[in-house]
């Protein structure tokens, strides 16, 4: 098959799993024996934008019309069977989508998080989750607290691209694939056909599995409100508390607007280091040697890369019990889960994990089954490759289906 894959990739100073995940993917779909060819905008190359070129950067977040020109071009010499769009933001914009109606080929948008009911993109504001624009009209209330990047102005763009291209949303792809059902039943308000919706989370290849537990506790991630990154600071204060001599050690990786703060309140704890932005092999390494992965976050993530990368290093990963982690983890089995909000509950997992260090062995046996059962490439291409199927089988064209639902059903 010949697959066109499209994206906007991230600030290279503020990395996405974004990026990795779809790297990753098309790297599986080529080993599988598939063609495939990549079409993008580097949010880095604004930098360098002359003057008027990045003023209107906002302008082009709600329709860029050159993007979509200069893939209808590709498309007509490249031909692939389907077109695999994943962001859009912010120099792509939905016009990719036109572009691909009228060159006939059939497009599947992979839905990394809640941009098309939240103008911020993470259902989060003031530390706590926020759904007051989901089923607005207009999103007014992300505008009005100034949800992305703490400005009204910076919102205002993102708030206009979705109430300007929710109808082109809802008819032009051919198939929507979600991360999760968490992610699939929080984005019901934006109106994507069910009957063309599927669920599959991301792929994550193999790692260097954990051969040695040396005790840490590994934080990778955004260092932000959302990551819950106030609540693990409190949550191994509580741990050490209880257990003034714990074994365990905190390993906090990462950058962000909460960096001061961690590190000053990591400067007193002899058991936490923060290292900073790390390597994606560094952080690899540093996974193979823990006792676990936390993954504190407060807001309902789509999927949690983070989760499954643990796993697939034989690691059990500690999340929050919402979102899609409820879908990732089984509870006691394969990781841990504990509520949101709750310091001391997360305290109280760090002092069982201290006192019986054999309980992180078995748990992270059955996170590698889980992984290999899930996250590995072989079976997560076989969903991608049906989803691709019934899309080039199902085209869209003049917002109608071509075709009724397949008896291989969708979410």
């Amino acid at each position: 098959m010949r697959i066109m894959v499209v994206h906007n990739r991230y600030r290279s100073s503020s990395p996405s799993g974004e990026d990795r995940v779809v790297d990753q993917e098309r790297a599986a779909l080529e080993e599988a024996g598939h063609e495939v060819q990549g079409f993008e905008r580097r949010s880095d190359d604004i930098a360098s934008f002359p003057p008027l070129r990045k003023a209107l950067v906002p302008a082009a977040v709600v329709w860029s019309s050159s993007p979509a020109r200069d893939l209808e071009a590709v498309l007509a010499t490249y031909r692939p069977d389907v077109v695999h769009i994943h962001n859009v933001f912010p120099l792509l914009s939905p016009s990719v989508l036109l572009a691909c109606r009228r060159s006939g080929i059939p497009s599947v948008v992979t839905v990394h998080n809640f941009n098309l009911v939240c103008a911020a993109g993470n259902l989060f504001r003031e530390g706590a989750i926020c759904r007051d624009c989901v089923g607005r009209l207009v999103p007014t209330p992300g505008v009005a607290h100034g949800c992305y990047r703490d400005s009204s102005w910076s919102t205002v763009p993102r708030a206009l691209s979705i109430v300007a291209h929710r109808k082109r949303w809802q008819t032009a792809p051919s198939a929507y694939i979600f991360l999760s059902e968490a992610q699939r039943l929080e984005l019901e308000p934006a109106g994507l056909p069910v009957c063309r919706s599927f669920v599959k989370p991301n792929l994550v290849p193999p790692v260097r599995r954990r051969q040695t537990n040396e005790g840490l506790v590994v934080y990778l991630g955004r260092l932000a409100e959302e990551k819950g990154l106030r609540v693990l600071m409190d949550g191994w204060s509580s741990y050490t508390d209880a257990i003034p001599d714990g074994k365990l050690r905190l390993v906090i990786a990462g950058t962000g607007p909460l960096e001061t703060p961690i590190r000053r309140w990591a400067s007193s704890r002899p058991a936490v280091d923060v290292v900073g932005l790390l390597e994606r092999s560094t952080c690899a390494d540093l996974v193979a040697r823990a006792a676990a992965v936390v993954v504190p976050s407060e807001w309902p993530e789509p999927f949690g890369l983070v989760v499954a990368e643990a796993m697939a290093a034989g690691v059990p990963p500690i999340a929050t019990s919402h979102g899609a982690f409820r879908e990732l983890i089984t509870h006691g089995k394969d990781g841990i889960l504990y509520p949101p909000s709750d310091p001391e509950a997360l305290g109280r997992v760090l002092q069982r994990l201290d006192q019986n260090p054999g309980w992180t062995v078995e748990l992270g046996h059955a996170a590698y089954d889980t992984y290999l059962r899930r996250f590995a490439p072989p079976g997560n291409i076989g969903e991608l490759e049906r989803i691709y199927r019934y899309a080039v089988s199902h085209p869209r064209k003049h917002g109608r289906d071509q075709g009724e639902r397949v008896s291989e059903s969708p979410a």
